[in-house]
């Protein structure tokens, strides 16, 4: 069957351009400039995904409230605090020589595609008639301003630190997180922990969480893996790159994948759709891909205010004013515009004021710095023509920190970290610090410092956002961070990478979608000799103790261990070990700190594996007793809880039924029960958590929050045979066939062929679209 075409007048085109869209909704854009294909790709991703790029717009300027009306209002002018508010020159030259222009054109062809729908409204997606609204025109300048839907969470981390050791002390704190390197912690001089207030970081919340999620507390972003694995270990002979980042399961999709060929330029892979280039792929000379590589880019400054002018505060011996910016949003429904006041110290924004107790709190954010927008600094390194070149351009790239692993066809492979690390002289950025003065930045550390590896022995190189830091690394004088995330993905990538040859493409994405638990296959030898006259909780030990540790949907043992570790064993540990540090009345409220209710899935899950595995006294004098008692003590309570969720008949206890992925539009959680059916895609049941390589993390209701939704494989040098996936599908248009087309095979842990030719492309190909030039005089 011929593709079906479609033609559109563009304005700014020098010259046509094919856009070619494949079974999956992948479109390969053929240019004959490169500011025709940079269009090009504005012009198409506002195609298939407008309405979500002009959430992304408003969300980040602060314009929600023109839209949502007054209920916006906060998240609005929390937003603009956090806008990059420097020299607009200065910006774009951090970046490297042809971001501007790349973004310039980017945001003509999304403009040239708002005037189409504008003038015909036909072509506009059914959100903005539900709202009863226009899409908005773009600014170049407004792709580097926002900065709040970075990936940051090192604030959290820190404060969470402070409030613990406010309340509980530092021996609480080490329940409720990890350090690695470990690290003795201590209060920066001068900082009181008791002014520190709960909601500190209401606004900063705000700022950088979306209107229709929870609002909660932003515990980083999932994870991500991923690996390189040299000729030698292939079964080809040739290197293989695997990536899949770990995100919120989004509707539509946080990513877009996307094919862009121009003279000069021939990359594949994907993005965000509000960003022009490519982030994750490869061009034909060198494929790369990246994870979260944790920098610690941020810190909460603690100022002592005057008590007659509380916008004044203490600073080298003096009273410093804050700077006020007054703007104005535009509300639905109000009338006439808010006015709102944006308070900045010297070190950044400020996010909470207490005149009463005469206190004041600031963010210092590297990423709120020239060159740090968030992604943006791939358009660096897409063109890159080999590992040297692409090592080079990484020299520029800001925020957020980042694993990335490059492959090229001469068999070369590597790890290169990239992001800015604030050089902190005088203490570790594990605490607030008072504002006065005493703990400043020296600017950043140079970006040669940071560790890297090229073509390692082993043959093979991975990272899932784990402790990566060679050792030897002195992070006390060049401090990365002291936050990592659990290394349980990484150690099972490594074993298995480790433990053979003959790696293939598919051997690669059964990897990505592999679902055993790293934390059962450690508790489960817990279970050996453990015995019970109760016939539930004998059942119970029976399934458990011949199961092979893979959270399967349509295991029942995998169903019971879920809710019996993270639900029942893990908190009831956790209390055991409190009760050896502090007196009763004060356990509930460190047990809240140390493990919250809503974050039970997805919390640092090596501390509890150590108290179960290498207790010592932490759980008291007996701790082989203690154990015996936890484990038996709280598995009536797991099958009790399992019960009610899923009914008497235990064969339908599977972990499918519990864990199920249903993505939700923003517009699901504004409209309510007014929704339509197609702000919701599933539910499907999923395998793993979010320990396993295949994450899947869960909140309270089991729901799939967070994991790889999109997913590739690349095999470098027979790019043909490279492999993708994104769900729910490539478009954000409901009335789309590429909407929700590839949920199902998602679900089910498969991937589909990613051509990078020209003849590969043309055998997949359904629909051509042609971009040509208006008719008539071309635009000055």
């Amino acid at each position: 069957m011929s593709p079906h075409t479609t033609a559109y007048d563009v304005p700014g085109l020098a010259a046509p351009v094919e856009i070619r869209v494949d079974r999956w909704g992948v479109p390969h854009l053929y240019a004959a400039s490169q500011d025709d294909l940079f269009l090009a790709q504005g012009f198409n991703a506002a195609r298939d995904r407008l309405f979500q790029i002009d959430l992304w717009r408003r969300r980040g300027l602060g314009l929600l409230s023109e839209v949502f009306g007054e209920s916006c209002l906060e998240h609005d002018r929390a937003a603009r605090l956090f806008l990059y508010r420097g020299d607009m020159a200065a910006e774009w030259a951090a970046y490297g020589p042809d971001t501007e222009r790349i973004t310039s054109a980017f945001v003509r062809g999304i403009n040239a595609y708002v005037a189409l729908c504008r003038t015909d409204p036909a072509h506009l997606p059914p959100e903005f008639g539900l709202l009863g609204h226009q899409p908005a025109y773009w600014d170049p300048a407004d792709v580097a301003r926002i900065r709040s839907h970075g990936l940051y969470y090192n604030l959290e981390q820190e404060v969470a630190r402070a409030l613990t050791l406010r309340d509980h002390g530092p021996a609480v704190e080490d329940l409720r997180r990890a350090r690695e390197p470990a690290h003795t912690l201590r209060v920066p001089e001068g900082l009181d922990l008791s002014v520190i207030p709960d909601d500190v970081l209401r606004v900063y919340r705000l700022a950088t969480t979306p209107p229709w999620e929870d609002g909660g507390p932003r515990q980083g972003p999932d994870g991500s893996n991923n690996w390189v694995i040299a000729p030698f270990r292939t079964a080809t002979g040739r290197p293989l790159l695997a990536n899949d980042p770990h995100r919120a399961v989004t509707l539509p999709a946080l990513r877009y994948l996307a094919h862009l060929s121009a003279p000069g330029i021939d990359v594949i892979g994907a993005g965000e759709p509000a960003l022009p280039g490519i982030s994750i792929g490869h061009n034909g000379r060198i494929a790369f891909g990246l994870t979260i590589f944790p920098i610690d880019q941020e810190d909460l400054y603690v100022y002592r205010t005057h008590p007659e002018a509380p916008h004044q505060y203490r600073y080298d011996g003096r009273w410093e004013p804050m700077t006020r910016v007054t703007e104005t949003v535009p509300v639905r429904g109000a009338g006439q515009p808010a006015a709102v006041e944006l308070w900045f110290t010297r070190h950044g924004p400020v996010i909470h004021r207490d005149p009463e107790r005469g206190t004041a709190f600031a963010v210092r954010a590297a990423w709120l710095g020239p060159g740090m927008a968030p992604y943006l600094g791939s358009t660096g390194y897409m063109t890159a023509d080999g590992p040297d070149a692409f090592v080079a351009a990484l020299r520029r790239w800001g925020a957020p920190g980042e694993n990335q692993v490059y492959a090229a066809p001469d068999g070369t492979i590597g790890w290169q970290p990239a992001g800015r690390v604030p050089a902190r002289p005088n203490w570790d950025g594990t605490l607030p610090v008072p504002g006065d003065g005493r703990y400043e930045w020296a600017g950043s550390h140079p970006a040669g410092t940071l560790p890297s590896v090229r073509d390692p022995a082993q043959g093979w190189f991975a990272t899932a956002n784990q402790m990566n830091l060679p050792p030897g690394y002195p992070n006390a004088e060049r401090t990365v961070t002291y936050d990592w995330y659990a290394p349980t993905r990484h150690d099972r990538i490594a074993a298995e990478l480790d433990a053979r040859t003959g790696w293939t493409v598919a051997d690669c994405v059964r990897l990505q979608t592999d679902c055993t638990s790293p934390a059962a296959r450690r508790i489960l030898p817990l279970l050996s000799g453990a015995t019970s006259d109760d016939p539930a909780v004998a059942w119970a030990l029976d399934r458990l103790r011949t199961w092979d540790a893979r959270l399967t949907p349509d295991s029942v043992p995998a169903a019971l261990f879920e809710v019996w570790y993270r639900r029942h064993l893990r908190p009831a540990v956790l209390e055991r070990a409190l009760t050896r540090l502090l007196p009763p009345e004060r356990r509930a409220a460190a047990l809240t700190r140390v493990l919250p209710a809503d974050e039970a899935a997805t919390t640092d899950p090596r501390v509890d594996l150590d108290l179960l595995l290498t207790p010592g006294e932490r759980l008291g004098p007996a701790p082989d007793r203690a154990l015996r008692e936890a484990v038996l003590g709280t598995l009536p309570g797991a099958l009790a809880e399992l019960g009610r969720l899923l009914g008497p008949d235990r064969d339908r206890w599977t972990w499918g039924a519990l864990h199920r992925a249903e993505p939700r539009h923003p517009l699901a959680a504004w409209l309510g029960e007014r929704a339509p059916r197609w702000t919701r895609v599933g539910p499907a049941p999923r395998g793993g958590s979010g320990d396993t390589v295949n994450a899947t993390s869960y909140g309270a209701d089991f729901r799939q929050t967070g994991g790889a939704t999109f997913r590739l494989v690349i095999d470098v040098g027979d790019w043909d045979a490279s492999v993708a996936m994104n769900a729910p599908g490539q478009s954000g248009d409901p009335g789309s066939p590429h909407y929700r087309d590839l949920f199902a095979d998602w679900a089910a842990d498969r991937a589909f062929p990613l051509p990078y030719s020209r003849a590969a492309v043309e055998r997949v190909t359904t629909h051509v679209i042609t971009l040509r030039p208006p008719a008539g005089p071309a635009p000055e």
